[in-house]
């Protein structure tokens, strides 16, 4: 399947089958999408965490029931549950730790392409605070990874659900986020469609191109 074909296929899911589970082969492959996925200078200020187990599906999903069951039965009935996390901040811990993996990983051919990588990110994680846009430019690099593992759950057959109906601080709570330096910004329920998806059959709507691109 080609991109084009993927970007035209793919579709919001809205319910889901509780009987079937994602291959492992499938789970690897998205944790490798997510590794990879880009983020500015390079900074990976996310965590995510895959929610398997019924227990934890279940913890988050009391945290729906009340403004926003409609997701509820998503997450209860979804293969699994991918929270995207912001970091709550960059510290020299992060920094220095994406660094020594860059060095690691022979980024660096010339020390000075070191120093200059180094003293980059921290340029912009520095402008960022002193702006107090950090948390925003966290979440930009969120959801940037959050287009990239739709796309990618497409091109593996896999139907997706991400939701930003939530809410965001209970999640924390139950799974004990802030105490490891982090946040929710939104869920993806993964799995495969059931008999009641009422987007399964559905074309797909979009704007026309000549509303969207402006060619100068």
């Amino acid at each position: 399947m080609n991109i084009v074909e993927v970007a035209t296929s793919r579709r919001t899911c809205k319910a889901f089958d509780a009987s079937r589970k994602l291959p492992e082969e499938s789970l690897a492959a998205l944790r490798t999408v997510l590794r990879f996925t880009p983020s500015s200078v390079n900074s990976q200020p996310w965590h995510f965490v895959m929610a398997a187990s019924h227990a934890t599906k279940e913890k988050i999903a009391a945290t729906l029931d009340g403004a926003y069951a409609y997701n509820a039965s998503k997450v209860r009935n979804a293969s699994h549950v991918l929270v995207m996390c912001a970091r709550a901040d960059l510290d020299d811990v992060h920094l220095d730790r994406v660094l020594a993996q860059e060095e690691a990983d022979d980024r660096f051919q010339v020390p000075e392409a070191k120093t200059m990588q180094n003293n980059t990110r921290r340029y912009y994680v520095g402008l960022h605070r002193q702006n107090q846009t950090l948390d925003v430019w966290i979440e930009h690099q969120v959801y940037i990874a959050l287009g990239t593992v739709l796309q990618a759950a497409g091109a593996l057959g896999i139907d997706a659900c991400p939701m930003e109906g939530i809410d965001a601080q209970a999640i924390d709570a139950v799974l004990g986020l802030p105490e490891q330096g982090l946040r929710c910004v939104v869920l993806v329920a993964l799995g495969y469609h059931g008999a009641d998806d009422i987007n399964a059959k559905l074309p797909k709507s979009r704007l026309p191109e000549t509303a969207l691109f402006t060619e100068l």
